[in-house]
């Protein structure tokens, strides 16, 4: 397994990017979804529905991710994917969306939920 970061001067060769980590893309959900353990890193979260769909960040009571956890969320269905917190007045979720506190995600979009602080995360990516 090749050493990361790699720096400046470092070649680059096959054995490096084929030691890249790969997404474990987890079966669409269909309906709201509230992150759990496990959903952290390099698993790809899909949300798939016709209308629109809600992904929930939990509480630190409800579960504790790590900070500098990453939730990757990514929409292939039609309907609208808001990302927020299952309790606005415990956890914050900020973004540059139309609403700072619940991004939506459009069809083919994408976003990292990023884990700053106790019960605080920021939503980048492919936002509204």
């Amino acid at each position: 397994m090749p050493t990361f970061p790699v720096v400046t001067g470092d070649v680059l060769t096959s054995t490096i990017f084929n030691g890249l980590p790969a997404f474990a893309v987890q079966v669409a959900k269909t309906a709201d979804y509230t992150a759990a353990s496990g959903d952290e890193y390099q698993q790809l979260i899909q949300m798939n529905k016709a209308t629109a769909v809600a992904f929930k960040l939990p509480t630190d009571a409800t579960f504790a991710f790590p900070v500098g956890t990453v939730i990757t969320v990514l929409n292939i269905g039609v309907g609208a994917v808001t990302i927020s917190a299952v309790t606005p007045g415990t956890t914050t979720v900020l973004s540059a969306g139309a609403t700072a506190a619940s991004p939506t995600l459009a069809q083919y979009k994408s976003a990292a939920c990023i884990k700053t602080a106790a019960n605080a995360w920021y939503v980048v990516g492919a936002i509204e």
